[in-house]
C-alpha cells in the first residue's frame, strides 16, 4: 500500500505511481501471492542480507504475524518461509526440489541458508505462526532474527507482504518496486485522464512509454507476450485437470467438466443463452483451481484473484470480433495501469481491505483492459474500471479453512462476468458518469479501514465461521 493514514477521513497524500506492468503481473506459484509468494520473497531477501553481514549465524528464528499466522498453514506460509530462507524463488519454482528440501530440513534439523550455508534449524521451534502479537504496520508481517554462537544479535528485520507478491523491509526507506524514473507521471485516475488528453494517447500507450523508460521495446513485447502465454497455459492446465484439490476440504475440480459439457453442447448445436459467460466461468475457475493446488499462475493483481484477468482476456481472444495480439497487449497494459492506481491509492491486499481489494481490483483491471481492447475511449475505460470496482465494494475475505478455495474459486468467475458487463455498459455510454474511478477507489480504501479484522483473510468470520470444514 502506497499511503498510510490514521483513519478513513484523512486526506490522501500521494506520490506519483512507480509500479509497472511486470510488477503487477508476476509469474509465480499458488495458492497466495501475499501469503505464499510474498513470504518466500521476503525470507529469501533476508537470507541474502544475512549472508552479506559476514557473521555466520548459529540460530535463526522466523515468525509470521497477523493474517499470515491465522491462515498460514492453509496458504502454505510456513513452507514458503522455509523455502525462501533456503534460496527458492516463486518465478522459477521447482516443486520436486522444494519437496526434497523441506523433507531434508525436517530430517536433519538443518537449513541451507540461501542455498549456501548450513545452519541448525528446528521448524517446530524456530518457525512460529504468532497469533498473539499484533502486527502494527500491516496485517501481513514477518519477523526474522539471527544470532551468533554467543547469542549476540547478527541481524533482525521486520518485513511486510502487502499483496501481489510485493514485499518491503520496514527498516528500508524505499518503495517495493519500480524505482526507475518514468516518462509520464500520475497518481490517480483523474491525473491519468488529463495526461492522456494532453498527450493524445491511450492509457496503454502511456503505460508502454513508461515501460520503455526501463527496458527496450523487444524486451517489453517479449515480456508481455510471456505473461499472456502463461495466463493461457494456466487456463489450459486447469481445463485438463481432474480430481480433488489438496487441503482437506475435499473440493472437487469443476472447470474441466464445465468446459467439456459446453463443448459437447456446441457440437450438438445446443448452446444456451449463457454460453459465453459459462465459458468465462470455466476459464476463471480453471486458473484458480491451478492456484489452489500450488501450481504456476500470474498475479493479477494477486493469486486469490488470478482467474479474473486471464478469463476475460481469453473471452476477448475467443469471442470478440477483430481480436488480435496487439489487442491482447493493449488489454494487459491497460489492466496494469488500473491495478497500479488501486494499489497506489488503496490496497490490493485481502488482509488489509478484504476481497474487494483482490477480486474487486481484478475485475476493474479486466473491465478496463477489455474496454480498451475493444476500442473504448480513455473516458470509457476509466468508467469500466469504476463500474466493476463499485460493484465489489464491501466484499469480505473469509476463506473457509484458510484455503484459497471456498468462496475464492467461484468468486473469480463472478468477477470476470462483472468485468465483461462493466466493459459493455461503459462502451454503450459516452464516458460521462456520476462516480469517478478515484472516488470509488477511495471508498474501497475507507470501507477496508472500517471492516472488522475477522473479515480480512483471517478465516475467523463470515463463511469461514459459519460453514463447517468438511
Amino acid at each position: 500500500m502506497a499511503i498510510a493514514r490514521k483513519d478513513s477521513q484523512s486526506s490522501p497524500v500521494l506520490m506519483p505511481v512507480t509500479t509497472g506492468v511486470f510488477d503487477m503481473f508476476k509469474i509465480g506459484i499458488g495458492p497466495s501471492s501475499s501469503h505464499t509468494m510474498g513470504p518466500m520473497n521476503a525470507a529469501r531477501a533476508f537470507a541474502e542480507r544475512l549472508l552479506a553481514v559476514g557473521t555466520a549465524p548459529a540460530k535463526l528464528r522466523a515468525a509470521a504475524m497477523g493474517s499470515l499466522a491465522w491462515t498460514g498453514v492453509g496458504h502454505r506460509t510456513d513452507k514458503a518461509i522455509l523455502l525462501g530462507l533456503s534460496g527458492f524463488r516463486p518465478d522459477n519454482f521447482d516443486a520436486e526440489q522444494a519437496t526434497s528440501r523441506l523433507a531434508a530440513i525436517d530430517e536433519t534439523m538443518t537449513l541451507c541458508l540461501a542455498g549456501v550455508l548450513d545452519i541448525p534449524f528446528d521448524p517446530l521451534r524456530d518457525l512460529v505462526l504468532d497469533k498473539k502479537t499484533r502486527a502494527a504496520v500491516h496485517p501481513n508481517t514477518m519477523r526474522f532474527e539471527a544470532r551468533d554462537e554467543a547469542g549476540a544479535l547478527v541481524l533482525a528485520e521486520d518485513w511486510i507482504s502487502p499483496g501481489g507478491g510485493f514485499v518491503r523491509c520496514l527498516s528500508d526507506h524505499h518503495t517495493e518496486a519500480g524505482q526507475a524514473p518514468l516518462r509520464h507521471s500520475f497518481s490517480g485516475g483523474a491525473d491519468l485522464l488529463a495526461l492522456a488528453r494532453a498527450e493524445s494517447k491511450s492509457f496503454a500507450e502511456i503505460a508502454r512509454e513508461n515501460e520503455l523508460a526501463r527496458i527496450d521495446e523487444r524486451a517489453l513485447n517479449r515480456g508481455i507476450d510471456r505473461i499472456i502465454e502463461t495466463m493461457f497455459a494456466c487456463i489450459e492446465e486447469g481445463l485438463e485437470a481432474e480430481g480433488t484439490l489438496p487441503g482437506g476440504l475435499n473440493v472437487r475440480r469443476r472447470a474441466r467438466s464445465l468446459f467439456t459439457d459446453l463443448e459437447a453442447k456446441d457440437r450438438m448445436n445446443q448452446a444456451t443463452p449463457t454460453r459465453y459467460l459459462d465459458y468465462v466461468a470455466a476459464f476463471a475457475m480453471a486458473v484458480n483451481e491451478v492456484n489452489a493446488s500450488g501450481g504456476r499462475v500470474v498475479t493479477a493483481p494477486t493469486n486469490g484473484a488470478a482467474g479474473v484477468v486471464p478469463a476475460t482476456l481469453r473471452y476477448y481472444r475467443d469471442f470478440c470480433s477483430g481480436s488480435d495480439q496487439a489487442g491482447l497487449q493493449t488489454f494487459l497494459l491497460t489492466s496494469a495501469v488500473i491495478g497500479t492506481l488501486i494499489k497506489h491509492r488503496a490496497s490490493i491486499s485481502g488482509a488489509e481491505v478484504g476481497c474487494q481489494g483482490e477480486v474487486g481490483s481484478a475485475s476493474a483491471m479486466a473491465a478496463a483492459g477489455l474496454c480498451a481492447a475493444l476500442g473504448g475511449s480513455n473516458e470509457q475505460v476509466e468508467n469500466a474500471a469504476e463500474i466493476a470496482l463499485e460493484h465489489h465494494l464491501g466484499m469480505t475475505c473469509d476463506p473457509i479453512g484458510g484455503l484459497v478455495q471456498i468462496p475464492c474459486i467461484e468468486r473469480n468467475a463472478f468477477g470476470a462476468s462483472k468485468a465483461i458487463a462493466a466493459a459493455s455498459l461503459a462502451l454503450r455510454g459516452d464516458g460521462c458518469h456520476s462516480v469517478s474511478f478515484d472516488q470509488v477507489v477511495e471508498t474501497m480504501r475507507q470501507t477496508g479501514l472500517d471492516m472488522h479484522s475477522k473479515y480480512k483473510e483471517t478465516s475467523r468470520g463470515g463463511l469461514a465461521a459459519n460453514v463447517p470444514e468438511c
